[in-house]
């Protein structure tokens, strides 16, 4: 088992004696068992003392940063996998929400709504049925006549408008070449 001592301290790898003498004061104070009533710190306050030892010491500094930088590589290379595994699943369920939504498409095309190896034997039931298709095929035309009408409603009021701002352009201009005139014979 690793320990991040510079993590657990709170300080940079780069961090010189005095600034972990303080940041080792700092963690004491946070963890001890006076300021922490009812909480078991004593596995804070240890791992803290053990930081402290390692990184004041010279030669176990230089060992720990050796193998601090090994972890610190392993923690990037578990990072890129954890996010490659990520990616991968997000594309596969991505894929597989494509397929499902393909296939429901692909279902929806084959639904069909007529059966010609059936037919109703109940003859009230076939007068309305017949009677509900004619309505349907006169809607259906009732609508096109309609909307063919507002097209054609749409295209006279429009230009109508045209024809009014074009009357108004004219007019516009008639002004403007009076006052221009007008303004040349006074000089």
């Amino acid at each position: 088992m690793f320990v991040d001592y510079y993590a657990l301290l709170e300080i940079l790898p780069t961090a010189k004696s005095e600034e972990i003498k303080a940041a080792f004061k700092k963690q004491a104070l946070k963890w001890h068992p006076d300021r922490n009533p009812g909480i078991d710190t004593n596995p804070q306050m240890q791992l803290i003392n053990e930081a402290k030892l390692i990184l004041l010491d010279e030669e176990a500094r230089a060992k720990y940063d050796f193998q601090y930088s090994r972890f610190k590589q392993h923690q990037k290379e578990k990072e890129e996998f954890r996010q490659q595994e990520q990616q991968r699943k997000h594309k596969q369920q991505k894929q597989q929400a494509e397929q499902r939504e393909e296939q429901t498409k692909q279902e929806y095309k084959e639904e069909t709504f007529t059966y010609s190896d059936f037919s109703v034997d109940d003859e009230v039931l076939k007068r309305w049925m017949a009677n509900a298709k004619r309505q349907a095929v006169d809607l259906a035309k009732q609508t096109i006549e309609e909307l063919k009408g507002m097209t054609k409603a749409g295209i006279k009021a429009g230009a109508k408008e045209i024809g009014k701002g074009f009357i108004f352009q004219i007019i516009l201009s008639i002004i403007v070449l009076i006052i221009i005139g007008l303004s040349k014979s006074c000089n």
